[in-house]
């Protein structure tokens, strides 16, 4: 069940100051930059070593998304360049994992698809209801959606833990349920795009709510 909370103005939800000077942004600027890093290791390195230095890359780009958010809330110094640019941080850096990962054969073609299509949509949406001075409460499925999808692209970069697969359809279209062996972080990305859908669902019907809201009220 999606928690409600009143939609409100973004001015009223919180002070956000307008100084692009702060550590969280200084934090957000630095994991903006390791994005194009770590898709260029991942996608032009060779060998383990490669991997494991895009592993790395990938693992502290994302760390650090929790950190600048922390920090920012901690230290009363949100400001309007890190709520724009922190999530959009955050859809470049599912994005590099999700097509990198696609590119040195790790992830099928529909993977990719469907998980850039959601961030497009979400993205124009987002975009609508900003023009409208609307923003939504990021729901708990939307918080946990970025969380697992991370660990489970960090798993696939690593290629590791490595377990049995299911052996129940032998299909290259849905690594993990055949019987080759497949690394554990393929069963936290469909995890995390189940999540990913439902959390689509989900800020449609409170946007939704909101828009037929304020139709009823004019």
């Amino acid at each position: 069940m999606v928690e409600e909370r009143e939609v409100r103005p973004a001015a009223e939800v919180e002070e956000v100051h307008n100084t692009v000077y702060s550590v969280a942004n200084l934090i957000t600027i630095v994991r903006l930059l390791l994005v194009p890093f770590f898709f260029t290791v991942l996608v032009g390195g060779e060998g383990e070593r490669s991997r494991l230095a895009a592993f790395l890359i990938y693992a502290i780009a994302a760390s650090t998304d929790w950190i600048d958010g922390q920090i920012a809330r901690r230290t009363n110094t949100v400001t309007q360049f890190g709520k724009i640019v922190d999530p959009l941080v955050d859809r470049l850096l599912l994005a590099s994992g999700v097509v990198g990962l696609y590119l040195i054969g790790e992830l099928p073609l529909w993977v990719p698809v469907v998980l850039v299509l959601r961030d497009v949509y979400l993205l124009y949406g987002a975009y609508v209801l900003e023009r409208n001075r609307i923003i939504l409460p990021v729901t708990y499925t939307g918080k946990l959606t970025t969380a697992v999808l991370l660990a489970g692209f960090s798993s696939l970069i690593a290629g590791w833990p490595e377990i049995p697969g299911l052996g129940a359809v032998s299909s290259g279209w849905l690594p993990g349920f055949g019987s080759e062996p497949v690394t554990a972080g393929i069963w936290l990305v469909y995890a995390g795009m189940a999540l990913s859908l439902s959390a689509a669902v989900q800020y449609t019907v409170i946007a939704r709510r909101v828009i037929d809201g304020r139709a009823t009220s004019a």
